[in-house]
């Protein structure tokens, strides 16, 4: 099914959506890749605050190319979502209430978007000079040092994604290893 939901999402977006269906999100996400997401964690240890309100966010694993003239940003494909799993949980349990990336996740990420009632998105990898067409602007608003990895707001208009992994936990890449939807 074919949806379009508008960041942030409130609770009842995320229980009418399914692993398989198709979404168009608008909105505001951040993104968030390795590197970006150890500080955090490091933040979080140190009794400090994160750089952007978690609560009600969905965070979009990618590290842009450069923007060309007239651009707010370059290619803005998924990086792979498993890189995060260590520290996915953690941000979900404070309030994160969607992912955007490739790939599959970890039984412990399935395990914390069932408990917190999240989602996992994913993007269609080497689409990205497509998907950066939906991107509306960009602004690096923490960690400019690590470059590419540094934490954006984006501004998104009809991003499409589909729904990997479901509040209840289906899968879509388990259910394509099945031949169920």
């Amino acid at each position: 099914m074919e949806k379009h939901i508008n960041i942030p999402m409130c609770e009842e977006d995320i229980k009418n959506l399914h692993a398989g269906d198709y979404v168009y999100l608008t909105g505001t996400v951040y993104t968030a890749r390795d590197a970006a997401h150890k500080r955090m964690k490091e933040a979080l240890d140190a009794g400090e605050k994160l750089p952007f309100d978690i609560r009600g966010s969905v965070i979009y694993y990618m590290g842009p190319s450069p923007a060309r003239e007239g651009r707010p940003i370059g290619s803005a494909g998924p990086t792979t979502a498993g890189r995060m799993d260590k520290y996915a949980p953690q941000l979900m349990d404070l309030g994160l209430r969607g992912m955007i990336g490739k790939g599959r996740r970890t039984q412990e990420v399935t395990d914390a978007i069932v408990r917190n009632g999240c989602v996992y998105f994913a993007a269609v990898g080497g689409a990205g000079a497509l998907l950066s067409k939906r991107i509306l602007a960009s602004e690096v608003i923490a960690y400019e040092d690590l470059g590419t990895e540094a934490i954006r707001r984006l501004t998104i208009k009809d991003f499409p994604v589909i729904v990997a992994i479901d509040a209840r936990g289906n899968n879509v890449y388990d259910m394509a290893l099945s031949g169920n939807k």
